[in-house]
């Protein structure tokens, strides 16, 4: 029955091979049942590279960061050989997270239920009261590892063994445009999170489409862009949206903010954003929490952080919470209409909404794989 209904979801309401032209988003059902929701735990979040955290967190041997990526808790760690390792954060005795703090640092690493201590290279090196116990290898019981890679200044965890190597999932045209951008002379400032009652991809329509939503939602972002000349770009697994910034003629709180010659808007599949408006720059990682709650994740980076430029940067994020404030109303609106039994699907935007397109294909694409990878389990 659960074939049956993943079959009828994927492939009867949804075609991927349509063009721009005659394409339909996908059926409400992608994002309100809780179904869809766990087989994208398990292919879209398992099998990608997902962000975890930043470079200058874990420069130190015995710097951790630990994070959470599709429900697996996960820990990092420079070892102290100073290569960064990643395991499941998951003590081998009875499940317990080994480390319970979001970052911090550690000589080893101990699990605080029983005591099983780690090295940084994830060895079991520690059992408290074990003796006696037969046919047990601690060799053998070491943490977990996940594959884990640094880039531009970011750490990335991929679950899964198979699969792309991190340089592959980003796609070469992707990395192409943004190695000459040097994020990494930006320096990170302050990190906000957001609740939003909606599913996640709901979130991620709406930063995808091209910009037709901010003259309607957006008053004082639209003031400082010229919509007319919005630019989408879409590349294998990736989406670019740029448009020149007129700040003379915008709102002043805005156009205080958002300067330079040109906004650019970067989407890395599934769920990662670099926003970029000349020396300032914020990343949004959304972070499923539910069918219905999504998490997204801001991390602000300026060129300066100096106290005395503190007030100004302050000022920038305040531009940006309202538009996030902004589209946390519009997407939850969304969710209730896709509850509705008035909606099932939607046409797309030519013009605009190209990344949304993109996206709805690679989402087919990855739950498709896990409908086979299911039923060939099933076989006898």
């Amino acid at each position: 029955m659960a074939i049956d209904f993943f079959t009828k979801s994927l492939d009867e309401k949804y075609n991927p091979d349509s063009h721009l032209i005659d394409a339909s988003t996908p059926p409400s059902t992608w994002y309100t049942d809780p179904r869809i929701f766990e087989l994208e735990q398990r292919t879209v979040f398992s099998c990608s590279w997902q962000l975890v955290g930043r470079t200058d967190q874990v420069r130190e041997s015995g710097q951790y960061i630990s994070f959470e990526i599709a429900g697996e808790p996960v820990v990092i760690v420079r070892s102290s050989d100073g290569v960064l390792r990643g395991f499941f954060n998951v003590c081998r005795h009875h499940a317990a997270a080994v480390v319970t703090k979001c970052e911090g640092k550690a000589e080893n690493l101990r699990c605080p239920y029983h005591g099983w201590t780690y090295d940084l290279e994830g060895k079991l090196i520690l059992t408290p009261e074990f003796a006696g116990v037969a046919n047990f290898d601690r060799s053998a019981n070491g943490l977990i590892p996940v594959q884990v890679v640094e880039w531009q200044g970011w750490v990335f965890v991929k679950l899964e063994g198979c699969g792309p190597t991190l340089e592959e999932f980003l796609d070469a045209d992707l990395i192409e445009r943004i190695e000459p951008i040097n994020v990494e002379r930006l320096n990170w400032f302050e990190r906000r999170s957001y609740f939003l009652n909606c599913n996640w991809k709901v979130f991620v329509d709406n930063y995808l489409d091209g910009g037709y939503h901010v003259p309607h939602i957006h008053g004082g972002l639209s003031s400082v862009l010229d919509n007319s000349k919005y630019k989408i770009e879409t590349g294998a697994r990736y989406c670019l949206q740029s448009s020149p910034i007129a700040a003379e003629k915008g709102e002043a709180q805005t156009a205080a903010a958002r300067k330079g010659d040109q906004a650019k808007y970067f989407w890395r599949y599934p769920n990662f954003m670099i926003n970029i408006y000349d020396e300032v720059m914020d990343t949004n990682l959304v972070i499923p929490r539910s069918v219905d709650r999504t998490e997204v994740i801001f991390d602000y980076y300026f060129a300066d952080v100096a106290d005395f430029a503190k007030a100004k940067n302050l000022a920038s994020i305040a531009v940006s919470e309202q538009i996030q404030f902004e589209d946390v109303a519009i997407c939850e609106s969304v969710q209730h209409g896709l509850n509705s039994r008035a909606y099932d699907t939607g046409r797309l935007s030519v013009r605009r909404e190209a990344g949304e397109h993109l996206f709805h294909r690679l989402l087919h694409a990855d739950l498709s794989n896990g409908v086979t990878d299911r039923q060939s389990q099933k076989q006898p």
